[in-house]
């Protein structure tokens, strides 16, 4: 067999190499791997548009740099010592155990480990600076009971500070700090914020000294949360977590919209819901604790409800915006004003009236003696009544509860029926503490489960002073109206419930 010289297997080699590409070449053509042959490339496609959202109002960017700059130096670290003395007869610590007693005795206890000590609690919180003089607002809560106040600066300062006054039912503090020329943030209309703008949380969570996180206003004017007595917050998802509290919520203008107050969480953090009392209220209550060193209210005297459907419909109310008046206390600006039960407020001073809340913190905030005008619908009619605000008194009469009696029980059918009432008696008045003394009325002994009045919302001790807006003063009144229902005539019925009245429809 003939034997290849190296020359010629070398030349072999390569030859078979470039067949080999060429080949390859061919199939990737067919296949379309390469942008040649028949294989023609699509065409590109037009970007998909980014959704961007609008700029704020003002024309701010969405950029906050700026707007953090200016206002972080204003918010400052709040940290608080309160001394607390143990008991004696107290133990603690890691020896406070049975195992321990159990060996040692509680004799060597008592010697060793339950003598008076004090405590110390330290706590952190934020604050707005609200003047250059020194003046810095932050949350009640934060400072209460605190035996020691210091305040870190944003230039590093640390200093003590003094309560100028309190306004627990508000959860608002302002304190002062020896200082001039300090950082201040402008106030904004927080009337005017809506829903959807954006929001900066400035604070120190956690300790962690001026964190600023962003979100939208999620709702306004939210009440009945629970926090504190006049709520009308702001709710925002701007990430607020404990040591937060008594900080800066700003817009995007840079402008002081609300104190920073709570959180809603299940876990002790933050869940997406947070509240921040709105400015206006805030200003309001700093500008009377700096005058006076407390918050003076405004008083108009009424109980006052929200307007149902049924009951708009009841009282000849096409819409359920405004209050109704449910009781005109004795001897209250109300009463001279002429004010009545059963009167439905639709303005105030000039404003629409939303609901309670809302028109109860209206009242608070009007400056004692201030004539304010009220539009209202009396029995269909369009009324207007000037009332001379007063101060709030400090004290309300509250009631007890219901008693059993023995007296004679009256039941009815239609709306009333699993309703059982009693003559109100002067010992039953006394038990009730009731205020409106002689002016009678039923007092609601049993209230079967799913009957009309239970599902109405009528409970045990109530006292009905009214049906039909019919008086009623002694059983034989309730019996008289009654009567005359048929089995499926509603019944509006007046109810005097813990000090005040109440208006409730009830459906057979």
């Amino acid at each position: 067999m003939p034997v290849l010289s190296h020359k010629t297997t070398l030349a072999l080699g390569l030859l078979l190499i470039g067949m080999g590409v060429i080949l390859g070449l061919v199939v990737a053509s067919d296949l379309g791997w390469l942008p040649i042959g028949h294989a023609v490339p699509e065409a590109p496609s037009a970007p998909r548009p980014v959704a961007v959202p609008p700029p704020p109002a003002g024309g701010a960017d969405h950029n906050f740099v700026e707007v953090a700059k200016a206002v972080t130096p204003a918010v400052v670290n709040i940290s608080t010592t309160r001394i607390n003395r143990v008991p004696e007869g107290h133990s603690f610590g890691p020896f406070d155990d049975p195992f321990f007693r159990r060996f040692f005795g509680d004799e060597f206890f008592r010697r060793r480990f339950e003598t008076p000590q004090d405590r110390r609690e330290r706590s952190l919180g934020s604050g707005v600076i609200a003047d250059p003089k020194g003046h810095i607002i932050t949350n009640n809560h934060v400072v209460s009971k605190a035996d020691e106040i210091r305040v870190l600066l944003s230039d590093k300062r640390e200093l003590k500070a003094k309560v100028v006054g309190t306004d627990p039912k508000t959860d608002i503090a302002v304190i002062r700090v020896e200082a001039k020329d300090l950082p201040t943030i402008p106030w904004a209309d927080s009337d005017k914020l809506q829903v959807g703008e954006y929001v900066l949380a400035i604070g120190n969570p956690f300790g962690l000294n001026q964190t600023v996180t962003m979100g939208i206003v999620s709702a306004v004017g939210r009440a009945n949360v629970g926090i504190a007595e006049y709520e009308d917050f702001i709710q925002t998802d701007a990430a607020i977590n404990p040591g937060n509290s008594g900080g800066a919520l700003v817009n995007s203008r840079g402008e002081l919209i609300g104190i920073n107050t709570a959180i809603f969480s299940q876990s002790g953090g933050y869940m997406g819901i947070g509240f921040a009392v709105p400015s206006n209220m805030v200003r309001s209550v700093m500008e009377q604790l700096l005058k006076g060193g407390k918050v003076v209210r405004g008083y108009l005297g009424v109980s006052i409800q929200e307007l149902t459907q049924d009951l708009a419909k009841q009282f000849g109310v096409s819409e359920t915006k405004g209050v109704l008046i449910s009781d005109v206390l004795a001897d209250s600006p109300a009463m001279r004003a002429r004010l009545e039960r059963g009167d439905v407020i639709v303005e105030f001073d000039g404003r629409i009236v939303e609901n309670p809340t809302q028109f109860r913190n209206l009242v608070a905030q009007t400056p004692i003696g201030k004539k304010a005008r009220i539009r209202l619908i009396r029995n269909g009619q369009i009324k207007e009544l000037d009332v001379t605000i007063a101060e709030q008194p400090k004290t309300l009469a509250q009631t007890e509860s219901p008693a059993e009696d023995g007296n004679e029980e009256a039941r009815s059918s239609g709306a009333f029926a699993g309703l059982d009432v009693r003559e109100l008696t002067p010992e039953l008045a006394r038990r009730f503490n009731l205020s409106r003394d002689g002016q009678g009325g039923v007092v609601v002994a049993r209230v079967a489960d799913g009957s009309p009045a239970g599902e109405a919302g009528v409970q045990v001790g109530d006292v009905i002073t009214e049906v039909n807006r019919k008086q009623i003063v002694t059983l034989r009144d309730f019996q008289n109206v009654t009567d005359k229902l048929s089995s499926k005539d509603p019944a509006l019925v007046l109810v005097h419930r813990n000090g005040r009245n109440l208006y409730l429809t009830i459906h057979p």
